[in-house]
């Protein structure tokens, strides 16, 4: 008798895990790392230079490794082939994009007011670079269930990143500066080596794939490219606009922020400029604590991208895609509760008693719940995927971004950050409606919402019963809010005993 299907991607999900949980909350510990070292502006140039790399990196890849994984698992595949046209191109394309950006990265810094700061535009493309030629070889480790090499190497990044940043950052800031000042001049400061500590990372995983790259053959077959073209393109447009949907407020808040009279400002000792940076550092490190929804959903999307791909012709598929959506539910609402129930914990994540970064604090909730959407919109996405109607995706994704994108032009001018927050909610949700009800017109699954909803409507009404107790002494709200956990859990795991929907 087979395992559990079930069972098996929740395995998948955990030894995943490994290779995404520890990198992320390893580099998450720099949160509380650069929240201490830098001000709060400072540390919204680290979120929009971050931004400006998640972009790049989503053009760059042009949906490659969705498309390795798709092509490898169709009949009389040749995954050697498959591997060595899409890295061959990404090859390709990558040099010529380094080639016209040392060109003109000092044009672009200027663009995006860094033109006192050219080398952390440099650097940032160099970045890039470096990650998308990795993007591939990964999806490869994953595609061949080598789950415990992907963990291995997105471990020693990580930890190579981190060594490097307190080794720039803490135990040799003074010389650091000096290193900074010689050679980039006096404004770069220490911000520089965030950057160089990622390089030198990035350089390690590349080294640690050799394996996986030398197994490609430097090819392009163009009639078989050309069909991996056509499949990938609509995915690069899926994720391009969703990475605009996730990243435009790192990008956009610093220019769209309300910014008070000049006499506030001077009491602040900030320019206009230094105190929209401020703001984007504020909303940049509390959105950070929405950590373990977003490295959750990373670890279920490394597993169950083969997963859904590999069971897809199985005669109980939809009711398979429909228990598993049934799970990830359950446990996004349990991180939810987890964050917001131990938030008095959590929140000297960004910072100590009375740091200015705790006045985002109010951005949490929404933000954790506009990233569950936008995990149950990639569980909903399979249903365009599997039928190759990748096309419908591309136009699921620019429903959001419009959504998006009026929602931080209309709201952020009025209520700052805040708005950027309720902009991510109402997009994700715009983006998850719209998938489901189109795709149970093209391939209909058997999902339970209201069972779902039921589960929501039970996690919001602890979360807002919790709120009763803020007056009490610390200890006891952890307390009754662990047995308010407690609750939810057990009113899950009934719901599920009693589910009438079974997979063997």
């Amino acid at each position: 008798m087979g395992k559990n299907p079930i069972k098996a991607l929740a395995g998948q999900t955990v030894v995943y895990g490994f290779g995404t949980i520890v990198p992320r909350l390893l580099n998450y510990l720099l949160t509380p790392l650069y929240v201490r070292v830098f001000i709060s502006g400072e540390y919204g140039q680290i979120s929009d230079l971050y931004a400006w790399i998640a972009l790049m990196m989503a053009i760059l890849t042009y949906g490659m490794e969705t498309t390795y994984f798709r092509f490898s698992q169709k009949e009389n595949a040749n995954p050697n082939k498959v591997f060595s046209n899409a890295e061959s191109s990404i090859l390709i394309t990558t040099t010529l994009f380094l080639i016209f950006y040392f060109l003109f990265y000092k044009a672009f810094a200027q663009l995006i007011h860094y033109q006192h700061n050219t080398q952390y535009v440099l650097f940032l493309g160099i970045i890039v670079a470096l990650d998308v030629i990795a993007a591939v070889p990964f999806a490869r480790l994953r595609n061949e269930n080598k789950a415990k090499r992907f963990s291995f190497i997105k471990i020693a990044n990580v930890c190579t990143n981190v060594a490097l940043n307190l080794f720039f950052l803490v135990l040799i800031p003074d010389t650091s500066l000096k290193m900074s000042a010689y050679l980039f001049g006096p404004q770069a400061g220490l911000l520089v080596w965030v950057l160089i500590s990622n390089i030198l990372s990035s350089l390690l995983s590349l080294l640690l794939l050799l394996p996986q790259i030398r197994k490609m053959r430097f090819e392009i077959d163009w009639p078989f490219f050309k069909k991996m073209l056509v499949y990938s393109l609509p995915i690069m447009m899926i994720s391009l606009v969703g990475m605009v949907n996730e990243v435009s407020d790192k990008i956009l808040i610093k220019y769209l922020v309300p910014i008070p009279g000049e006499d506030v400002l001077a009491s602040m000792k900030m320019t206009a400029n230094e105190y929209a940076l401020s703001r984007l550092g504020i909303y940049s490190a509390n959105y950070k604590l929405a950590v373990l929804m977003t490295i959750f959903i990373q670890m279920f999307r490394y597993a169950s991208e083969p997963f859904f791909f590999s069971k897809a012709k199985d005669r109980n598929a939809p009711e398979l895609f429909a228990k598993v959506m049934n799970y990830f539910v359950i446990f996004c609402l349990l991180i939810f509760l987890g964050v917001m129930l131990y938030i008095d914990i959590l929140k000297y994540f960004v910072g100590r008693g009375g740091s200015d970064y705790h006045e985002g604090l109010v951005v949490v909730p929404i933000v954790l719940i506009a990233i569950m959407f936008y995990g149950i919109l990639f569980n909903l996405s399979i249903w365009f995927k599997l039928t190759d109607k990748t096309a419908s995706g591309t136009v699921i994704s620019i429903i959001g971004m419009v959504i998006m994108l009026a929602s931080l032009f209309i709201l952020v001018p009025r209520v700052g950050y805040v708005g950027a927050a309720i902009g991510h909610l109402a997009c994700n949700t715009t983006m998850m409606l719209v998938s489901y009800f189109w795709g149970q017109k093209v391939y209909p699954i058997p999902y339970q919402v209201g069972r779902i909803i039921i589960y929501f409507i039970v996690a919001l009404g602890i979360f807002f019963l919790s709120h009763l107790f803020t007056n009490l002494p610390l200890v006891w709200r952890m307390l009754i809010n662990t047995a308010l956990i407690l609750v939810y859990c057990a009113v899950a795991f009934i719901g599920e005993r009693t589910n009438p929907l079974k997979i063997k």
